[in-house]
């Protein structure tokens, strides 16, 4: 047995391969079930974690996703989707992945040892950014090296990791340890350790866009309508916090471009577009604050 989590072998393996179909699928999902309920302990380190982000993209620094392999593919499915879904910048996200592009097609486990490959990837972070470095292990190699260099470089560090006293814990500023138990097929941290850090991926970056405004009463207020599914969202998003009908909201979205907070302030009385954009500023950007002028 592996004294880490991630390479030990899970209690009912044994005899895993001559299981019936359906008895083989419980076994698999009570280890993702298991796995995901490992990340409620962590919730007191994903809050503070999100300040880091909230207060990094607050100041003109950018998010950092830095990993490899299947952790890798967990950072940059979170990362992927900030823009869209929150608003945020594009330029205000980066992915340091092993492999780069590559890895998309081909996930070859090489790159994950290589340093001189992280210190080359590592050569764009500021100290104004946050960089979050995710390894189930917590010893990939590449993640480590990007971390240090991070932290030489006056970033801020979190590290996320699936064992208890990983080295990519001890060094950043703040340590997210989602303490998953052994995977069922022993090693293949894609499975218990990956659904882990894609709902701590989810929680973390959700809560960071709460903190700067994007989220008002469950709805993403700063949505990106590129397609007509979310025009529509946006659309009832607009109906749903001003207490008008579609067609009314539909009209609002017109006046402000697209701007769902926007938006709402033309429907709660703000003059006109650039009406709104002023009360927004005034507010950091946070809808209820801008509401609050026109009460």
């Amino acid at each position: 047995m592996s004294k880490n989590a991630t390479e030990a072998r899970h209690e009912h393996a044994i005899g895993l391969d001559m299981l019936e179909p359906t008895a083989a699928l419980r076994v698999l999902a009570e280890g993702q079930q298991r796995a995901a309920r490992a990340v409620t302990d962590a919730i007191p380190a994903l809050a503070a974690a999100a300040e880091l982000t909230a207060r990094a993209l607050q100041r003109s620094g950018r998010l950092i996703y830095v990993g490899a392999g299947s952790s890798g593919l967990m950072a940059m499915a979170d990362a992927l989707e900030l823009p869209g879904t929150y608003g945020i910048a594009r330029d205000r996200i980066v992915v340091l992945m092993a492999g780069g592009i590559a890895s998309l097609t081909d996930l070859a486990g090489g790159p994950e040892d290589d340093i001189a490959l992280a210190e080359r990837d590592a050569a764009c972070i500021a100290d104004s950014d946050c960089v979050i470095c995710v390894s189930a292990s917590g010893s990939t190699p590449y993640a480590l090296a990007i971390a240090k260099i991070a932290k030489a470089r006056g970033a801020s560090v979190i590290g996320i990791a699936n064992n208890a006293g990983a080295p990519l814990l001890k060094l950043a500023d703040v340590a997210v340890l989602l303490a998953t138990p052994p995977e069922v097929v022993a090693g293949s941290t894609r499975m218990g350790a990956g659904t882990a850090q894609k709902i701590a991926f989810n929680m973390l970056s959700t809560l960071t866009a709460i903190k700067l405004g994007h989220v008002h009463d469950g709805h993403m207020v700063d949505v990106r309508a590129d397609n007509e599914k979310l025009r529509i969202r946006a659309t009832r998003i607009v109906s749903e916090i001003a207490g008008i009908d579609m067609d009314a909201a539909g009209e609002r979205m017109q006046s402000a471009a697209g701007s769902v907070k926007v938006a709402v302030l033309l429907a709660a009385g703000a003059h006109d577009a650039e009406t709104a954009q002023a009360a927004l500023a005034r507010s950091g950007q946070v809808l209820r604050q801008a509401l609050a002028e026109f009460e």
